[in-house]
């Protein structure tokens, strides 16, 4: 995927990166942009669960250009496979980078959750 391609699938989350979030390069920390990966993937987990959730696996991530303070980031996913109890959602971020306005793509991965009762115990999704 290059630059000129635009997101795929539906809007999870978006947030402003900010100093706090900055690693010693001065660039955003992989781990936070991570965080946010799977908040936003855990919005689209709960909705297709209509429950709790918990993310067991992260695969494929790909840091494809260092995230810059002020970026607005946006996480964009869709639910790629389920399975009895679990799902794998594809997710990928991109940022509109200021004052140009240009839109990035930045990373991408795939997270794997499954669904779980209120004893954190996995339990079957529910049908559609």
């Amino acid at each position: 995927m290059n630059e000129t391609d635009a997101p795929q699938g539906t809007l999870c989350l978006q947030t402003i990166a900010m100093p706090a979030d900055t690693n010693s390069n001065g660039d955003i920390f992989g781990g936070w942009l991570m965080a946010q990966m799977d908040l936003g993937a855990s919005v689209l987990a709960r909705t297709r669960s209509r429950g709790r959730v918990a993310t067991v696996a992260v695969e494929g991530m790909t840091f494809l250009k260092p995230v810059h303070v002020g970026d607005l980031v946006t996480i964009w996913g869709d639910i790629e496979r389920e399975g009895r109890t679990s799902m794998t959602i594809g997710l990928e971020v991109w940022v509109t980078r200021q004052p140009e306005g240009r839109v990035l793509k930045m990373t991408e991965a795939r997270f794997i959750f499954v669904a779980v009762d209120e004893a954190g115990v996995k339990r079957p999704l529910p049908e559609v």
